[in-house]
């Protein structure tokens, strides 16, 4: 030890310096999944949400974010792209209006904006990736339907379609009579919901593929890129001590879950935890 710290003096370093440098604190995300509340029918299987700009909808989301408020956030990221992708900042919320409320379902507005105007947040993000031109989809699913109706595997591919579709069905009736809060709940749930469980669900077209065409391994493969490239667009944002709201259909939580639990630094947030209607 007396060599080290002569070694330091001679040097010309203080003995301090020799202490480890202080961890940061860790980033917490909230992954919230929620269903699109203005049925854009850009997923294979869309669900219809009952139009949520009535007195009654905007009652049961001011709830929502109130219960998220408690969350204390500091940023939102949202599922939209970037128009600056250095900044991540999304454009839009610097117009929003509370009137919007009245007349954009759009759950980025009625979930994300209203959570930040009411939490007080002035960091907005869009984080999320897109198909680029040139470039593979990040959801063949067209290739894994040609080849599943070439190999004769198109009622495995139906059959579980049809799984989709029951959830969604069952999401659609409860929604009519539950409120949103208790739906988010539902659809957040740790390991029991879609959103949760997304992976077992993928990984089944894994076997839809043979010799050199694996078109079920390269959607797998795709869609972990695409969550990948949208978590570490939110890692060039966070900042030590940070509370990010990461608000992304329910299709993305599982990979989403996955990174923020899996990374140094980051430590997932259950959204179960502060919905009360859950």
């Amino acid at each position: 030890m007396l060599k080290i710290l002569a070694a330091v003096a001679a040097l010309g370093l203080p003995a301090a310096a020799l202490a480890q440098t202080p961890t940061p604190e860790p980033v917490q995300v909230m992954v919230l999944a929620v269903p699109h509340l203005d049925n854009p029918g850009q997923d294979v299987h869309n669900a219809t949400i009952d139009p949520v700009t009535t007195p009654e909808k905007q009652a049961q989301l001011a709830r929502v974010a109130e219960d998220l408020a408690r969350f204390r956030p500091t940023a939102i990221a949202i599922e939209r792209v970037a128009a600056d992708p250095s900044t991540m900042v999304d454009p839009q919320f610097a117009d929003y209006r509370p009137d919007w409320l009245l007349s954009r379902a759009d759950e980025r507005v009625q979930i994300g904006y209203r959570l930040a105007e009411l939490a007080g947040v002035e960091r907005v993000y869009a984080v999320d990736e897109k198909d680029r031109e040139g470039q593979p989809s990040y959801f063949p699913y067209g290739a894994v339907v040609a080849w599943a109706g070439a190999n004769g595997r198109s009622g495995d591919l139906q059959a579980w379609g049809g799984e989709v579709q029951a959830f969604l069905a069952e999401m659609e009736r409860r929604q009519r009579t539950e409120t949103l809060g208790r739906l988010l709940a539902q659809v957040n749930a740790p390991g029991v919901a879609m959103s949760t469980a997304n992976a077992p669900m993928y990984y089944r077209f894994l076997s839809f593929g043979s010799g050199e065409e694996m078109p079920g391994a390269e959607l797998n493969g795709r869609w972990y890129t695409r969550n990948a490239m949208i978590f570490a667009r939110l890692m060039q944002v966070a900042e030590p001590g940070d509370r990010i709201v990461l608000m992304f259909g329910a299709g993305h939580a599982y990979w989403l879950r996955h990174f923020v639990s899996t990374t140094p630094g980051y430590v997932l947030v259950e959204p179960t935890d502060y919905l009360t209607e859950g």
